[in-house]
């Protein structure tokens, strides 16, 4: 690709490049590449960009490929750009409470560079151990701790973008406030690749988050669970975190450890409170919570003030896919994950209209969420060799983003739409929306060779 780029940048070895032709979704296209650029620089990319467009070449935009939407794969003829080796964290600013990155650090990297700082960046996907910041940009990652602290698109001060045609951009300001120019940054942060390529984030960040307390309440059944949540939320309580596992994610989370958790229960909520940062204030929140559970049915509520069992129950929250994984490796290799938003109040309903799917189809069905936010992850368990069961996986997740879009959500709250979900986004957008959403893509991207046949192809 000339000698604009970094030595050894380029691989078009087959092995290599069908190495990195996809991301974690399951039963995504994955096409054939041309080659992989690994760039280090923001030149490798502006030279990739600039042969690319001139040759009419497309470009899939790639991170650390962790995403679950088939937003990073292959498609026939491209090129791979991989951002993953731009690592460095650039600059923290303890002033004015920001830190630059360049896309390939790792949300969990970030976290701990910013400790001995007394500041913290809160969105913390459950890959947040391997997931990277340019990736969470791409998606608009959310979180564990989103409920209170919002997702990533709410600290991105500024971003460097290459555009399609090589240009090199600065969206945003690195101040407090601006509203000079139109709100690219948000346009650009969950738009996956496909407007352009982050080279460059600056992050809004937040002093060290106190410690919290914890509470954990089984329930009998989902739609009791679901209830508390809808009502606990609805009186203005602000958690740090509001987690729900299923009866089954409890199976599942028991035969992949020993997690201790609750065999008897049909759900259980995991709720965190730091309060407004005054310990009074977290034990009034959980006492609250505590008190709507029961309230609604709850079986047991057990408290923690101690920090190593904070950990560890959060710790036990976030192997769930890798439990999940597990369970549909041992047992027909099949496992679709959705990712539904929801009104809260919508979620007993929800619960309900799952558990039809479940009893007709003899699925198995898991669901961890992000309940607080009404964000719903439901885990559909195939046989991936037999075409009956692997057609009525398809179809209950299908019909899963359709419960979502007819109580109100919609069908991707952080994982993105990616080529999983292209064809559904057209369903869920106006008419008018669909064609600002072309509009934009024309007016950027005018010969189409950002990341094609994902989230916007269909529109």
């Amino acid at each position: 690709m000339g000698p604009e780029l970094t030595p050894g940048a380029v691989s078009v070895e087959p092995g290599v490049v069908a190495g990195h032709a996809a991301d974690q979704a399951p039963f995504g296209a994955v096409g054939d590449a041309l080659a992989l650029v690994r760039a280090r620089t923001v030149q490798d990319v502006q030279a990739t960009l600039r042969l690319a467009s001139r040759l009419g070449i497309p470009v899939v935009p790639q991170g650390t490929r962790t995403g679950i939407s088939g937003g990073a794969n292959a498609v026939d003829g491209c090129i791979l750009l991989s951002v993953e080796r731009m690592d460095s964290i650039l600059e923290i600013n303890t002033g004015e409470q920001t830190v630059t990155v360049e896309p390939g650090v790792i949300n969990q990297t970030l976290k701990e560079a910013l400790v001995p700082h007394g500041l913290a960046y809160p969105p913390d996907p459950g890959s947040v151990a391997i997931c990277s910041i340019g990736g969470n940009v791409a998606t608009n990652a959310g979180g564990l701790c989103c409920v209170k602290y919002g997702v990533t698109r709410d600290y991105v001060r500024e971003l460097k973008v290459v555009l399609a045609d090589g240009t090199l951009t600065r969206l945003g300001h690195r101040t407090t406030k601006g509203v000079a120019g139109l709100d690219l940054v948000g346009l650009f942060v969950g738009s996956e690749g496909t407007l352009g390529v982050v080279v460059e984030v600056t992050l809004r960040l937040v002093p060290l988050l106190p410690p919290p307390l914890t509470a954990v309440a089984a329930f009998p059944t989902e739609r009791a669970a679901a209830s508390a949540v809808a009502a606990f939320m609805a009186t203005g309580a602000r958690p740090s975190m509001l987690e729900s596992l299923d009866r089954h994610a409890i199976t599942l989370l028991n035969e992949f450890g020993d997690f201790g958790l609750d065999a008897e229960a049909g759900a259980l909520l995991l709720m965190q409170s730091n309060g407004d940062g005054h310990r009074e204030s977290a034990e009034q929140e959980v006492a609250a919570f505590a008190a709507t559970a029961e309230h609604h049915g709850a079986l047991d509520v057990a408290f923690s003030t101690d920090p190593e069992d904070s950990d560890a129950l959060v710790a036990t929250r976030r192997m769930a896919q890798p439990a999940f994984e597990r369970h549909a490796q041992t047992h027909g290799g099949g496992q679709l994950l959705d990712d539904v938003c929801l009104p809260r109040m919508a979620l007993p309903e929800f619960y309900d209209r799952l558990e039809t799917i479940r009893e007709r189809t003899g699925l198995m069905i898991a669901v961890v969420a992000h309940a607080g936010d009404g964000n719903v992850h439901p885990s559909v368990f195939f046989d991936a060799q037999d075409p009956e069961s692997t057609r009525q996986a398809h179809e209950a997740f299908e019909e899963i983003m359709d419960i979502g879009l007819q109580l109100g959500g919609t069908i991707t709250g952080e994982h993105g739409v990616g080529s999983l979900k292209r064809a559904w986004l057209p369903r869920e957008l106006d008419e008018g929306s669909r064609r600002l959403h072309r509009s934009i893509k024309d007016a950027v991207d005018p010969g189409g060779i950002l990341n094609p046949g994902k989230q916007l192809a269909e529109l």
